[in-house]
């Protein structure tokens, strides 16, 4: 039953394509919330709710830095599953992202 908690709680994060893009995000690199929102092209606080949502999945961190906090995954293993999640969706579908689409693509 644990596993499939487990992946259930990575499968609801990544449903909604403004936390699919802040994991994707943070797969590159550590960022705060102000520079994350404005990366996504989202209010801070819709960033911050989306946050919290993926802290209580256990899948991000944050980590203080002085007066702020910085956010990064949780496990840098995380960023190695999104990397072959991409990788399968790609090769199941090399039409889902076109070779001069962005990153944001998937």
């Amino acid at each position: 039953m644990l596993h499939s908690d487990a992946l259930s709680r990575f499968g609801y994060a990544l449903s909604d394509t403004t936390r699919t893009r802040i994991l994707l995000s943070l797969r590159a690199a550590p960022g705060y919330p102000s520079e994350l929102a404005d990366q996504i092209g989202v209010s801070r606080q819709i960033l911050s709710n989306h946050l919290a949502c993926l802290r209580g999945c256990g899948l991000v961190v944050a980590v203080p830095d002085g007066r702020r906090s910085r956010y990064e995954l949780a496990d840098p293993r995380i960023g190695r599953a999104l990397d072959d999640l991409v990788g399968l969706v790609l090769a199941v579908d090399p039409t889902c992202c076109p070779a001069s689409a962005t990153e944001d693509c998937c």
